[in-house]
């Protein structure tokens, strides 16, 4: 089955194979041999086929793996890679073969076989089965300088959990490591946090390095620190975690090498956020750099008397907190540059002023805005190579980094809010896309959970082009395409041979892209292209349009998420509601049948005077809309703060009932009238809140 003419077969084969729990260690071995072992030339393993046993020759499993690992398609090679992630644990000498393979596997030209290949070492180190020599050293260096950013993390995700045998591939990695930080700057944060690792894990090592090259971490002549070089700053950080490793009871580090570190506490500490805070840090190096004799037990009895672990805290986590995550992909810089957090003196004294600090945290959020922003089309890559795990736990680490940013200057809180639901549509178009690509292969999906993430993005993306003032003409086309992919992806499902009303939305779509695009010197992607030829093939609803949803699945074809460029300063729309003086145990009287009046507390946000806002008050199936007239209250578009008191008609004939109740913008752009015979907006919504609940009672 590993060889059938079918891709597809064979991508299910390895991966059926990566399930068994139980197999001879023989029959493994030689799933990684073109020639049959000496071992099994003899012999014939039983098999069974209906009612019939009969032996299978040590042939019919020669080179299995090889041939998985050396197929014309990526996505073959790949589930290979998987499948040994899973099969190595059954084996420590199969293990050992494998890794022999995988590291061949690293000069894959596919980027997601490449991962697979790292991810499936990671699993090895976990399960303490990965034995590095000498002879892998080469391919696996060669992986922290890739060119690729994601390859570059999962190379260094397996070195923290590496143990080396001896001090030669401890020196070899740590070059490596530093290597890496001289060609990519940018990844400064995590290089250290690896490097701060494999110290405390090799302690007996590191001491060894620091005091061969302690010079190096030394004051100059002059008196000038160069730390500005990225071997000097990463031997400072090795040198640091030594007296925190198990291994050295007595660590011989010179105290003056921990004051040294002081100067670039900032650096460290940006990459030692998973492990401790920053103050926790100063207060170590302050204590190591007094000491005139490091003693490792010494230091944890002081270190649990002044920092108290919170129970739960994992094994590396030194303090009382910890911070926000921030690693992998969010350390890149847009211009390359790495980020310097410099104290200025060698006292630990000195520390960064309010103002200094909250430069530092906006100098973060932009770096981490441009970043996302950047990388999207390798995202896509990813999605493309079907590796939606990866892309995932991406996404989850950028919305982590985003959300730790909780208290930011107003002019970019716009910024902050635009990014994280950008995130958020980049997740759900993943997903769908999924589907999408799991229809071409024909391995249908349920398609009500495709609808879901599809509403979903809709309000997202909806929420993305309407909340946000200030968008530029780039930005909102960006923004319009997604919604346009959006479409095409509701239409491309079989089971929706006529939908005229997202045939409606896609000509309204097509219209205000066409309008922006006139004033502009921007070009449309050829998707954009290809759907408006089609569209105008189509015809709209009114005229009795018909369309193949294949139509569609091959304009998807042609669709690719870009590089997305973003000024980062927009305001962003949201509001307040408050209902005075109700909740479930005092509820608002009514009379059945008769309208009753609500008091409502407001307050919003960048607001426009010509907003069109309404109250949406839900009772089960039914829906009532409050106008909002902002002419009647004071304030200005910043906020706005006022009471008012909107009436609900239909009470029901009941003694208790409750409503939800929202403030939604009525989104004036669009061109198409959904609802022309409604009391209420005659466009879609944006809900600019979260719904409250409003308790009503005609008792007592």
């Amino acid at each position: 089955m590993v060889r059938d003419m079918s891709v597809e077969v064979r991508v299910e084969s390895f991966y059926a194979l990566g399930k068994i729990r139980m197999v001879s260690e023989d029959i493994l071995l030689q799933t990684l041999s073109k020639k049959v072992l000496p071992i099994n030339k003899e012999k014939r393993f039983p098999g069974q086929f209906t009612a019939k046993q009969f032996g299978i020759p040590a042939s019919a499993f020669s080179g299995a793996f090889i041939h998985g690992l050396e197929d014309e398609f990526h996505e073959v090679r790949r589930s290979a890679c998987c499948s040994l992630r899973t099969l190595t644990i059954l084996s420590a000498d199969f293990a050992g073969e494998a890794l022999n393979v995988l590291m061949d596997v690293l000069n894959d030209d596919a980027i997601a076989v490449r991962l697979q290949a790292l991810e499936t070492m990671h699993h090895m180190g976990k399960s303490g089965l990965l034995r590095v020599l000498d002879v892998h050293m080469h391919m696996f260096l060669g992986t922290l300088v890739d060119s690729s950013t994601l390859i570059r993390s999962a190379a260094r995700e397996v070195l923290r959990i590496i143990k080396l045998p001896n001090m030669a591939l401890f020196r070899l990695f740590l070059d490596g490591l530093i290597e890496n930080l001289e060609i990519y700057p940018q990844d400064e944060a995590d290089v250290f946090s690896v490097i701060f690792k494999i110290g405390r894990t090799h302690g007996n090592f590191a001491v060894s390095i620091i005091q061969d090259v302690s010079l190096e971490i030394e004051p100059s002549f002059e008196g000038k620190l160069g730390f500005d070089s990225a071997r000097s700053a990463a031997l400072l950080v090795l040198a640091i975690s030594a007296p925190l490793s198990h291994e050295q009871r007595i660590c011989s580090i010179p105290p003056r090498i921990f004051s040294n570190a002081v100067v670039i506490l900032g650096r460290i500490s940006h990459g030692l956020a998973d492990i401790m805070k920053q103050d926790t840090l100063l207060a170590y190096l302050s204590h190591c750099s007094r000491s005139t004799v490091v003693s490792t037990s010494e230091f944890f009895k002081w270190e649990e008397a002044s920092f108290p672990v919170v129970e739960g805290d994992p094994p590396d986590y030194i303090g009382t907190e910890l911070t926000s995550p921030v690693k992998m992909h969010l350390q890149e810089r847009s211009d390359g540059a790495s980020e310097i957090h410099s104290q200025g003196s060698l006292e630990p004294s000195n520390a960064a002023t309010p103002e200094h600090y909250q430069l530092e945290v906006l100098d973060e959020v932009k770096n981490c805005m441009k970043l996302i922003f950047a990388k999207v089309e390798d995202i896509w890559a990813l999605i493309g190579f079907r590796c939606i795990n990866e892309v995932l736990r991406t996404l989850r680490s950028w919305k982590e980094e985003l959300a730790s940013f909780s208290t930011v200057s107003p002019k970019y809180a716009g910024g902050l809010a635009f990014t994280l639901q950008y995130v958020r549509a980049v997740k759900l178009l993943g997903k769908a896309w999924m589907h999408f690509i799991s229809k071409r292969k024909r391995c249908f999906h349920g398609t009500g959970e495709l609808g879901l993430l599809l509403g979903k993005l809709d309000r997202i993306l909806g929420d993305m082009r309407f909340r946000f003032i200030g968008l530029s003409t780039h930005e909102e086309l960006h923004i319009l395409e997604l919604i346009l992919v959006t479409y095409a992806l509701r239409l491309s499902e079989i089971e929706s041979l006529y939908d005229p009303f997202t045939i409606q939305k896609l000509h309204s779509t097509i219209s205000r892209v066409e309008l922006l695009q006139k004033g502009s010197s921007i070009e449309p992607s050829n998707f954009v292209i290809e759907l408006k030829k089609s569209l105008h093939e189509i015809g709209t609803c009114r005229d009795g349009a018909s369309y193949s949803p294949f139509l569609f699945q091959n304009l998807l074809e042609l669709f690719s998420l870009k590089q997305f460029v973003f000024c980062g300063e927009l305001r962003y729309v949201e509001a307040e509601l408050e209902v005075r003086g109700n909740n479930l145990e005092q509820p608002l009287p009514f009379v059945p049948g008769l309208p009753v009046g609500i008091p409502f507390s407001i307050t919003l946000y960048n607001t426009l005077s010509e907003s069109r806002l309404w109250l949406r008050m839900t009772m089960e199936d039914s829906t009532q809309f409050v106008y909002v007239d902002l002419s009647q209250f004071g304030g200005c578009d910043k906020v706005r703060e006022f009471a008012f008191d909107a009436p609900f008609y239909n009470t029901p004939k009941i003694n208790f009932f409750a409503l939800k109740v929202c403030i939604a913008m009525e989104c004036l752009s669009e061109e198409l009238h959904l609802h022309k015979d409604r009391r209420g907006p005659k466009h879609e919504t944006a809900k600019l809140c979260k719904e409250k609940e409003v308790y009503l009672s005609n008792e007592g």
